[in-house]
């Protein structure tokens, strides 16, 4: 069974820039779709971005196009996510995912979550 665990978080200043990894096990990963996504206090979740199984293709959403990035390295079963830019609105906790399909960023399609990571951006 795939198991996904994500890097610690951390307090960020306003405009600052925080990368996020999150580690695959249990399965083949170059065979998963993978996404970012993130839940604020009261709010659902929001799909940030995805990236297919082999890298080739990313999709972002609208929030963060231009200020993150979705970047994977099979030979370290790792997806990252490189974070620029960052505002206080960014803060939330953070979860990688698998999924079958990459160009989808609904959170109900996607089958594997780790534990999420706290960020928070605030001076």
């Amino acid at each position: 069974q795939l198991r996904l665990v994500e890097s610690e978080g951390g307090l960020v200043r306003p405009g600052g820039s925080l990368r996020l990894s999150c580690v695959a096990s249990g399965v083949r990963f170059d065979t998963f779709d993978m996404g970012w996504f993130r839940q604020a206090p009261g709010q659902e979740r929001e799909g940030l971005a995805s990236i297919s199984a082999s890298g080739s293709s990313t999709k972002y959403a609208d929030s963060v196009k231009g200020r993150f990035t979705i970047s994977r390295d099979n030979t370290r079963d790792t997806v990252f996510l490189q974070m620029d830019s960052l505002d206080p609105g960014d803060t939330a906790a953070y979860f990688c995912a698998s999924g079958p399909y990459w160009w989808d960023l609904s959170p109900a399609r996607w089958n594997y979550w780790g534990q999420g990571t706290q960020v928070t951006v605030a001076s």
